[in-house]
């Protein structure tokens, strides 16, 4: 902080020989008292500004496996399960547990997720899973909200979806969800890529569409993302090849 040219002691030394009263053979009081506060100012923004910088903590994905299924279940379980104990089955297909019980949808999930029927890239900050973003084939989400809207403009099925997002509630606006969808990406490249869809709300002048669990078009745009149709009044079919 203090190897800043700003602050370098030259440069400091060359704004209070300016001070120096010729006449008077003295220093200007005023003028002294003004630069001292102007230099206390800056020394505090750079405090502050720094601080933040070492605040910032580094995200980074890993997919959700049997071996990551805790990380992913302890997030779940701070939040009663998620969307009112959904465990994040809503676009799986519908199983024995639906609508029944958050316990059961937790026991599907995780069947599902051994033996490599669900994916998710899963977010995590200083050892904690703080997010994840759920994708797969489609035949593994066959489920997707305004599917009417959707099948009607549909000339061909995607070779993967996007589907849902979850950010922990101590985490949101900190960029958890961009990652979760960069982190989704790079997996699916691994997995052999292909055409993948996401279906995402466009934020209006009137604010946030309601639950954002399709994540928002400018998050998907950023992540190399192009708009295709509208399937709803804010919601679009996101598309990229990978």
């Amino acid at each position: 902080m203090w190897g800043e040219s700003r602050f370098g002691l030259w440069s400091r030394v060359g704004t209070f020989w300016k001070l120096f009263d010729y006449n008077g053979l003295g220093w200007s009081f005023w003028g002294f008292v003004k630069v001292l506060v102007a230099w206390t100012r800056e020394l505090r923004e750079d405090f502050w500004a720094q601080m933040a910088e070492a605040a910032v903590v580094q995200l980074w994905t890993r997919a959700l496996t049997g071996e990551t299924w805790h990380d992913f279940a302890a997030l779940a379980a701070r939040h009663k399960g998620v969307w009112g104990g959904c465990w994040c089955m809503g676009f799986h297909a519908k199983g024995p547990g639906w609508g029944v019980s958050a316990e059961m949808n937790r026991a599907e999930k995780e069947a599902l997720v051994r033996a490599g029927q669900a994916h998710a890239a899963l977010v995590y900050a200083d050892g904690v899973c703080v997010g994840w973003c759920q994708f797969g084939p489609v035949a593994e989400l066959p489920r997707i909200k305004n599917g009417k809207a959707y099948r009607a403009g549909l000339k061909a099925l995607p070779d993967w979806r996007v589907t849902c997002f979850f950010v922990d509630k101590d985490w949101r606006g900190q960029g958890v969800a961009q990652a979760a969808l960069l982190g989704a990406v790079g997996l699916i490249a691994k997995a052999g890529g292909g055409v993948v869809e996401g279906y995402a709300d466009e934020v209006t002048e009137r604010g946030v569409p309601g639950f954002l669990h399709g994540g928002t078009v400018g998050m998907f745009e950023a992540a190399g993302f192009v708009r295709e149709r509208m399937v709803g009044k804010v919601k679009w079919v996101m598309t990229r090849g990978v």
